[in-house]
């Protein structure tokens, strides 16, 4: 068993050292993408190929093949489990772009903003339906009911969204169950599924870190619309507040405002366009109510939780420890 139980990896690894030990593979992630949604349609093509430039970081794919070697061993059918993974996420991220009129994502125009919000919702439609068709191809149905399941929690957490129309009402346990179903059940998919091709005696556990490093994850994502880098992170900053979304900072924020604060962030949440100064109004009062301050302590709390699951799986050289490298990356990264 792992002895590293409470020893952070150093933030300053970064995302590219984490990917080090499957960096060789990771390119082939994008040409199986291309191959799975190839289309002889050129309207459809057009739209694929915006898509692939616009991938993120590939984290998600990038666990799924850490998790899958953690055994010692690579398996064939790893990288395109991973690049089904990543077109799954891609499909969220496009229909939550149709949904919420987002015009920019990670700096760049979004499918709805360039084309309609009807291709959107179509090309999510094909992202989805291609990727369980690729699924089926590889035939591994515990990786089908897996990404099925994560896929219906996603888009039950959208659900959640749109139906918290009084954001500031939102408790921290609606917020859990939010993030739990948007983020983390992606994440846990994607570490299962890694584990279901290498080690798959661990697949409980790999899937429980993935849910763990996902709560993780949002909560610091939360933190970046109120404390990152527009140049870092291709969105303003107030991103979440301007659109109305549940975060945790502010969750916990009207927790512990009084009155006249609280109207304050009411009196916000009713106009239909707030300025720049607006926002800044909002995002000094939540970090002077230390909403910051405990979603941080929150997010640290769930990598802590990450950590002691992943001790449970026996140290085997470079991919557990940049398993380990992901959990300091999803709290600390400024991007």
């Amino acid at each position: 068993m792992s002895n590293a139980t409470s020893t952070p990896v150093p933030i300053a690894s970064g995302l590219d050292l984490i990917q080090e030990p499957v960096k060789d593979r990771l390119g082939g992630i994008v040409e199986e993408m291309r191959r799975i949604i190839a289309s002889d349609f050129e309207a459809h093509e057009e739209v694929n190929e915006y898509l692939l430039k616009m991938r993120g970081k590939l984290f998600r794919p990038t666990l799924l093949l850490l998790a899958s070697e953690v055994g010692g061993q690579s398996h064939k059918d790893a990288v395109p489990l991973a690049a089904v993974v990543e077109l799954v996420h891609l499909a969220t991220l496009v229909h939550d772009d149709a949904v919420d009129h987002s015009v920019l994502r990670r700096g760049l125009p979004t499918v709805n903003h360039l084309w309609n919000h009807q291709v959107a919702i179509i090309t999510g439609d094909v992202l989805y339906s291609r990727s369980m068709i690729e699924l089926s191809r590889i035939g591994r149905l515990e990786a089908i009911q897996s990404l099925a399941y994560a896929s219906n929690q996603m888009s039950v957490g959208e659900l959640r969204q749109l139906r918290s129309f009084d954001a500031l009402q939102c408790s921290e346990e609606a917020y859990d169950r939010l993030i739990a179903c948007k983020t983390a059940s992606l994440m846990s998919a994607a570490c299962e599924i890694g584990a279901l091709v290498g080690v798959e005696e661990h697949r409980d556990t790999f899937r429980r870190f993935g849910h763990a490093l996902g709560m993780a994850f949002q909560i610091a994502d939360d933190l970046l619309d109120y404390e990152g880098i527009e140049e870092l992170t291709g969105k303003p900053v107030g991103h979440d507040l301007r659109e109305r979304k549940v975060t945790l900072p502010l969750v916990e924020a009207m927790r512990r405002v009084g009155p006249q604060d609280r109207e304050t962030i009411r009196q916000f949440f009713t106009r239909l366009d707030p300025s720049d100064d607006d926002i800044n109004e909002i995002i000094v009062l939540v970090r002077h109510a230390g909403g910051l301050d405990y979603a941080r302590e929150r997010s640290r709390d769930f990598a802590q939780e990450a950590r002691l699951i992943l001790d449970r799986i026996p140290a085997t050289g470079a991919a557990e420890t940049s398993l380990r490298a992901s959990i300091e990356y999803a709290v600390e990264r400024t991007r």
